[in-house]
């Protein structure tokens, strides 16, 4: 084992994977002599060579059309998006072209393209650099969306997406790359040399797609989330000292169901956190499941936690980001006690 931050153990699952497989390729703006904007590509061009790790022009459209090419010719593109925010120019290759080649060739060609995207703020990168864009790509079908919330996960995770035959959307969020960050805008992130997760096999291995993890088991009540905001809700529990069980839900597009409604209907409260804005995210998906499947377990109704429903400010960041409090305050009221209604009478 070696302890390794997100970045690290990202540059580790691309390594592991062109040395394995010759047909996989790297492509994007600065992944080759410059290692990437945040080095998750360092020193791959070096080794491997600029046919296998492949500058691009900033041109996203171009970037994702082109790693679709390679890929229904037998290469293994992993495709970078500097910002997750810069990937909507690319959106028409994405949901009309990646998404649906082997449905509309009836199987005939696949698309195995992995997208890497840095996403989410807490980095004072304002509207244009701080988006959380997941649900989007969760909505289109014949596309696989993950987002990991540590580096054993996120190596796993990337592995996986690009040794398999289906295209994925990898966000990555780029708060927690160096260290955990539990919402408080003023200390230091705990690096990842100090949390168990920082352990991470310097070899191959592989972390399943569609699979929740239970991070942390609990009693009173459940709470759904991914991301950053594992960290945050753990936080958020500790903080009122809440016996809560914390689910990181970390493939959204195949949704591990099973591990979530089990321990919602043993525990009959649910909260969901996310960072993302709340109208229409990814939350709105999961609540609905939970409901749809956990009805007659629920104590109480479920509570959502997300960002606004605003651009992502720049001046206001921490107003914006769904912090502990807010968390907190989901938690105290899916674990109020129930109000009688009526007044007891049959007049």
């Amino acid at each position: 084992m070696a302890r390794m931050n997100m970045i690290q153990a990202l540059n580790s699952a691309l390594d592991v994977t062109m040395e394995r497989h010759r047909n996989v390729v790297v492509i994007g703006e600065d992944v080759g002599y410059f290692g990437g904007v945040f080095r998750v590509t360092d020193g791959l061009q070096k080794k491997y060579g600029d046919q296998r790790v492949l500058d691009s022009p900033i041109a996203e459209g171009g970037i994702v059309g082109a790693a679709i090419g390679m890929a229904v010719n037998g290469l293994k593109p992993v495709a970078e998006i500097q910002f997750a925010d810069y990937i909507y120019p690319a959106i028409d290759q994405i949901a009309s072209e990646l998404a649906r080649i082997r449905h509309r060739s009836g199987g005939d060609f696949s698309c195995p393209v992995t997208i890497r995207a840095p996403c989410g703020g807490g980095i004072r990168g304002g509207q244009t650099h701080s988006q959380s864009p997941e649900a989007l790509f969760t909505h289109m079908s014949g596309l696989k969306v993950v987002m990991p919330s540590n580096p054993y996960d996120a190596k796993g995770l990337l592995i996986a997406a690009i040794e398999g035959d289906d295209p994925v959307l990898f966000f990555e969020p780029k708060r927690i790359y160096n260290g955990p960050f539990d919402g408080n805008p003023n200390k230091p992130a705990v690096p990842w040399s100090e949390h168990p997760k920082g352990e991470v096999p310097e070899g191959h291995y592989t972390v399943p797609l569609g699979s929740a993890e239970v991070v942390k088991q609990g009693n009173e009540v459940t709470i759904v989330t991914y991301g950053t905001m594992v960290f945050v809700c753990e936080a958020a529990a500790r903080l009122l000292g809440v016996d809560a069980e914390i689910i990181d839900v970390r493939s959204m597009s195949p949704l591990d169901t099973t591990t979530i409604t089990a321990s919602v209907e043993r525990t009959g409260r649910c909260v969901i956190a996310h960072e993302a804005t709340r109208f229409s995210g990814f939350g709105a998906e999961l609540s609905a499941t939970i409901q749809e499947e956990c009805f007659w377990y629920l104590e109480a109704p479920i509570q959502r936690v997300a960002g606004w429903d605003t651009p992502y400010p720049h001046a206001f960041e921490w107003e914006y980001f769904p912090g502990p409090a807010r968390v907190a305050l989901a938690l105290k009221a899916v674990l109020a006690p129930a109000e009688p209604t009526g007044n007891g009478s049959h007049d």
